[in-house]
């Protein structure tokens, strides 16, 4: 069963903007920590930027300024809002949701959205 839909990647050019979706379960939006991974070829899984259930945020320093992570309650739905994108901000991106139920923690990926911006 899929968890985490994502969605809005693409090819752009350097300066230009795009804004991915990630679409979950309510159980899983009202309940987790949700964030943003990418990765780049030969190059290891890094965070982009995370937001709580109760909506604090994180950026990585590279995006802090350009890149803007919310959540909307009733698309149980996160963004991630990329502006002024730069070529070294290609990469797959990833959702990732973290699930604490008791004493139990799960963790849900999606499928990964490509994103290249081009010189």
């Amino acid at each position: 069963q899929v968890q985490l839909v994502e969605s809005g990647g693409g090819l752009v050019q350097a300066g230009e903007s795009l804004r991915l979706s990630c679409a979950t379960s309510r159980t899983i939006f009202i309940n987790g920590a949700m964030d943003w991974y990418r990765q780049a070829p030969g190059k290891q899984r890094e965070l982009v930027a995370a937001i709580t259930s109760g909506g604090s945020t994180n950026y990585a320093d590279s995006v802090k300024g350009r890149f803007t992570i919310s959540r909307d309650s009733a698309e149980n739905t996160v963004y991630l809002q990329m502006n002024d994108l730069k070529p070294v901000d290609t990469a797959v991106y990833y959702c990732h949701a973290l699930l604490s139920m008791g004493t139990n923690t799960y963790n849900y990926w999606g499928q990964g959205t490509q994103v290249t911006v081009s010189s």
